[in-house]
């Protein structure tokens, strides 16, 4: 088929870059995948399909769903490979780019699609902005904030959008049309964060259509998202500060790093401190009061990657000797580039009728990094968002034969890697490997790409040869403005 879509189009004198391409009955254009500030590009095959807004009213308003496929690199296998982003409110197709070499080698003999959950990305896309023109309120706004900003982003949407049906139920459904379109019996569900509760979700709805799940950075379908998040960070904290703790020079330089955060945390909780820096997004000189909640949001942001994590004693340290500048200007920059990947609207959908109900706040947790600051900013904002309709059985633990390899990191500061224990403890063909030394989203990491193709082909995780993944190093802190001594 390939040679004859070649020939043909040689015939017409047109380049094959040019040629439309089907798969079942989908009809895909060439298009190019971007990363928002980022130079990151992948070429792809672009098309739409439009499913009802509210699928039990299949005759009212529908919407069109943004899809992009890689083809595989040789003749496919039948049962292609979905990719599921995370967030909730990211874009499968924006977040693909940088993502892309996680997927080599699955792609040498499978399909990938990448569809852009409803209310992301190109797919009736729920983004709202505050004041700065940013599309997610900051960690340094007050509960009554932000329900205001919830308010303004609900009464702004709602004039093209019933919020009630943005939700994971609702993805769900939009999956499987786009797996009846392109023709496949079964597919292959790779999700990343809360990507991995879509496609629990999936094969618990479609067992007969689920090949397989990869899932990584797990999200059990037990958990309220939010209500473990400040325990979490603090015991990631406690493992990326003992680094500088048994670290000879980053002790005798910096001191103890979590009494570092301690003291500027209490300093800041107390009264801002006015700060100018340089913004490192467009180079303009700006002042600004840096608060507590700036710098709870840049630490629970940085202890996600553990590169940017060896940098917060540095970081801290200079804080205490009177110079924030670093620190401001780290915050704005991942403020701001976090901002451009999440669709708030759709965010909130999600939260408000998955979590929200179960919202807790545990008095462990004062005097955390977080505290209660993130369940009380949510349950504000849900207050004033429409929620839809959860299926009785969601939050039940997935169980069943289906194949699945897990995937943790280490030091993993929000799905940390009890989670995918819990949720492999069900699952009698699953295998969950745990990723020494690193953070969120351990898909690229290492051998980890050539593990889950071997997986895909064999669906034995049980039975791979994780041994390649013994010589993960850690990141050892950084030491001063150069990174790491020689």
């Amino acid at each position: 088929m390939r040679k004859t879509i070649l020939c043909l189009a040689l015939l017409a004198g047109l380049p094959l870059a040019t040629q439309a391409r089907t798969l079942g009955s989908l009809v895909f254009s060439p298009c190019t995948l971007t990363a928002p500030l980022s130079a990151a590009s992948v070429e792809a095959q672009c098309t739409t399909l439009e499913v009802p807004e509210n699928h039990a009213a299949p005759e009212g308003r529908r919407i069109a769903l943004a899809i992009a496929w890689i083809p595989a690199e040789r003749d496919a296998a039948p049962d292609p490979v979905f990719m599921l982003a995370g967030g909730p409110g990211q874009s499968a197709r924006e977040t693909y780019p940088q993502a892309a070499a996680a997927f080599a080698a699955t792609r040498r003999n499978r399909h990938l699609l990448l569809v852009d959950q409803r209310g992301t990305g190109g797919s009736h896309r729920l983004a709202c902005r505050d004041e700065e023109g940013r599309s997610a309120i900051t960690d340094e706004a007050t509960p009554e904030a932000g329900q205001a900003f919830a308010e303004r982003c609900r009464d702004e949407l709602q004039a093209h959008a019933d919020l009630r049906f943005y939700t994971t139920t609702d993805a769900v459904a939009d999956l499987d049309a786009v797996r009846a379109a392109i023709g496949a019996e079964t597919i292959n569900l790779v999700g990343i964060s809360y990507g991995t509760r879509v496609a629990q979700q999936y094969a618990r709805r479609h067992p007969q259509h689920t090949r397989a799940l990869v899932l990584d950075g797990v999200v059990p379908n037990t958990l309220v998202l939010g209500n473990e998040h400040a325990r979490n960070l603090e015991a990631a904290l406690d493992l990326h500060f003992a680094r500088c703790n048994d670290d000879a020079l980053c002790r005798e330089r910096f001191g103890d790093p979590r009494e570092l955060l301690t003291a500027l945390l209490r300093r800041l909780g107390e009264a801002s401190v006015p700060v100018s820096y340089r913004d490192p997004n467009t180079g303009e000189l700006r002042s600004e009061d840096y608060t507590r909640g700036h710098l709870a949001g840049l630490v629970r942001l940085y202890s996600y990657i553990p590169m940017a994590a060896a940098m917060l004693p540095l970081l801290l340290h200079e804080a205490e000797q009177g110079r924030l500048e670093p620190l401001a200007a780290q915050t704005r920059l991942i403020v701001s580039q976090l901002s451009e990947q999440i669709m708030h609207g759709m965010q909130l959908s999600v939260m408000c009728t998955e979590d929200a109900p179960g919202f807790t706040t545990d008095p462990a947790d004062a005097g955390s990094v977080l505290g209660a600051e993130f369940i009380e900013f949510a349950r504000a904002q849900c207050a004033v968002w429409p929620s839809g309709d959860k299926p009785a059985d969601f939050n039940q633990p997935l169980t069943g034969e289906v194949p699945a390899l897990l995937l943790s990191g280490e030091l993993d500061p929000v799905t940390p890697p009890r989670y995918g224990e819990e949720v492999a403890a069900t699952l009698p063909k699953a295998r969950h490997l745990v990723l020494r030394g690193q953070g969120h989203n351990v898909l690229p990491i290492g051998c980890t790409p050539r593990l889950v193709a071997r997986f895909l082909d064999t669906l034995d995780a049980k039975g791979l040869d994780a041994t390649c993944l013994d010589t993960l190093p850690y990141t050892p802190p950084f030491a001063g403005y150069y990174g790491w001594e020689p």
